[in-house]
């Protein structure tokens, strides 16, 4: 296994639209793997292959504390089952250190392919519900940040940007 560099925004590849997975393999299998590597090593609780530059629908979830509940998500395709909105504190490994409020569907249900390649199904709620949705955005291109004020969005960017241009220089 091995860990991937994830990217970070404003990096334009975080706005490339995933391609879905035509076969699961070995190498989707491994991809797999390393997503759960690196995120567990970042640390964080969800990850798309978008943020590793991997332009292929995958998705990786734990919110376990020990990491003994790993979910993997392949094609995902989520329905909203509800009109109630539920307001949560997000973050997001290709924005680090910053965690802004983000509204969002309380209850979602996924459908995708699993590890295994097997079609399952499943009702997500909550912070689940949130990880799930907050992941398959990064698939479409989009980041947590778009759903702030433009004000809070180009000052992130702008911290961001003068973080990376301090870590090339040092």
């Amino acid at each position: 296994m091995a860990i991937l560099n994830i990217l970070e925004f404003p990096d334009p590849r975080l706005r490339t639209i995933a391609k879905p997975v035509t076969v699961v393999d070995d190498r989707i299998r491994q991809l797999v793997d390393d997503m759960f590597e690196t995120m567990y090593a970042a640390p964080g609780i969800g990850l798309a292959a978008t943020q590793v530059n991997v332009h292929e629908r995958v998705i990786v979830i734990d919110l376990s504390e020990d990491h003994s509940e790993p979910l993997v998500f392949i094609n995902p395709e989520l329905e909203v089952l509800t009109d109630e909105l539920d307001e949560m504190q997000e973050g997001c490994l290709s924005v680090p250190g910053f965690y802004e409020t983000v509204t969002r569907p309380d209850r979602v249900r996924v459908k995708a392919l699993g590890r295994d390649g097997e079609p399952f199904e499943m009702v997500c709620e909550g912070l689940l519900a949130v990880c799930i949705q907050h992941e398959c955005d990064h698939l479409n291109g989009k980041l947590f940040v778009d759903y702030l004020s433009n004000l809070k969005r180009d000052r992130i960017r702008k911290k961001l940007e003068k973080l990376h241009r301090a870590q090339a220089n040092a």
